[in-house]
């Protein structure tokens, strides 16, 4: 019985014009994966577009099998053990591929990033603070990057330490660090997003980034040019409401500068755990919670759908504007404002970005 009903949502998140969020208003709407995928056709049809393509059966079967032959599992959102503070992030992943000790999902999470191209001192900062974080009862989060990623994961391997990867769960990347990937797989946790197989493309680093920012109760840049992934992770982890926290560099140095921006903008100077201490106790653990009540959504009274329809319509366009936005312009319930969206996302005329903006697609 759960078998069926994992691979319902699993199909249900595998599914053409379903992300994160459409996944997650579509659960809160019907219940279940299921009653959600018998109605997409009729809610891409009031979107104003042909039903998506939704994920073949026997691919997703096929799938869990390879997950079971890897000896790893799935989590899904809503459902322990999935992590609770990523749970709380608007798109948190549906579903998740795991291996290791999953215990470890459940204590005090803590990111840390830096430069791929990390100067010899970053990288030795960034390995004694992970392990002494470990020693303080955290769980060191990363990316299983070059550089400061492999530097905090090598602190942390024998505390526990959570690398998220942006590929498929038995693919290497960097190939430098498969024999630290399967270390962690066996020690500490390992978590994919893609299915296995799946190459890492750039296009999946920013959803890898947003799930390590997700994981932790904060983040740590140590070195970290301008623009870099890094940045962007400390970028989300601030959008979440997390804690993010830099280690200082010499403005001579190009791989410092993002943290020298970061501090400047208001991010917390880190030194030693002690300041990483202060800054995050008394930490305490998010709980599993039910879906969030911003996605329950409503029909559309059909007297009033054309004109709220219109109205929505007239305010979206090319440039991403926020939902918020939308709901206070339109004068248009939250609850409906949803649903529409939903339609058009459902539909394929449109879009969602970072900090929850929507846009029409290109051609809608």
């Amino acid at each position: 019985m759960a078998e069926a009903r994992h691979a319902a949502k699993l199909r249900l998140a595998r599914s053409r014009n379903i992300g994160p969020v459409a996944y997650a208003q579509l659960l809160a709407r019907f219940g279940t994966a299921e009653a959600a995928l018998d109605a997409i056709p009729e809610l891409a049809k009031r979107g104003g577009g042909r039903a998506p393509k939704l994920a073949d059966p026997h691919a997703i079967e096929a799938e869990m099998a390879e997950v079971e032959r890897l000896g790893a599992s799935y989590i899904f959102l809503h459902e322990r053990p999935y992590p609770p503070a990523l749970a709380q992030i608007q798109t948190a992943p549906p579903a998740l591929i795991v291996r290791g000790d999953l215990s470890l999902l459940g204590k005090p999470l803590i990111a840390m990033v830096g430069a791929r191209n990390a100067s010899a001192a970053a990288r030795r900062f960034a390995r004694e603070l992970a392990y002494k974080l470990g020693a303080e009862g955290y769980v060191v989060v990363s990316g299983l990057a070059r550089g400061i990623d492999t530097a905090a994961h090598n602190g942390a391997i024998d505390s526990g330490t959570i690398a998220v990867i942006a590929g498929g769960i038995d693919v290497h990347y960097p190939p430098e660090n498969e024999a630290l990937q399967q270390d962690i797989a066996e020690r500490g946790v390992l978590v994919a997003e893609q299915p296995p197989g799946s190459e890492p493309k750039a296009r999946h680093f920013p959803y890898r980034n947003r799930i390590i920012a997700g994981l932790g109760m904060g983040t740590i840049v140590v070195e970290a040019a301008p623009k870099s992934g890094s940045l962007i992770t400390a970028r989300q982890a601030n959008e979440f409401g997390r804690e993010v926290m830099a280690v200082p560099g010499s403005p001579l140095d190009p791989r410092a500068q993002g943290c020298n921006q970061l501090i400047r903008d208001g991010a917390t100077l880190i030194q030693n755990v002690e300041d990483v201490m202060s800054t995050l106790q008394p930490f305490d653990v998010p709980r599993m919670q039910e879906p969030d009540s911003q996605y329950e959504l409503e029909p559309i009274s059909p007297d009033v759908e054309a004109r709220q329809r219109e109205t929505i319509a007239e305010l979206l366009g090319p440039v991403p504007v926020p939902v918020d936005e939308l709901i206070r312009q339109s004068d248009v319930a939250p609850a409906v404002v949803q649903t529409i969206l939903l339609e058009l996302e459902l539909a394929g005329r449109l879009e969602r970005h970072a900090g929850g903006k929507v846009s029409l697609s290109e051609g809608a």
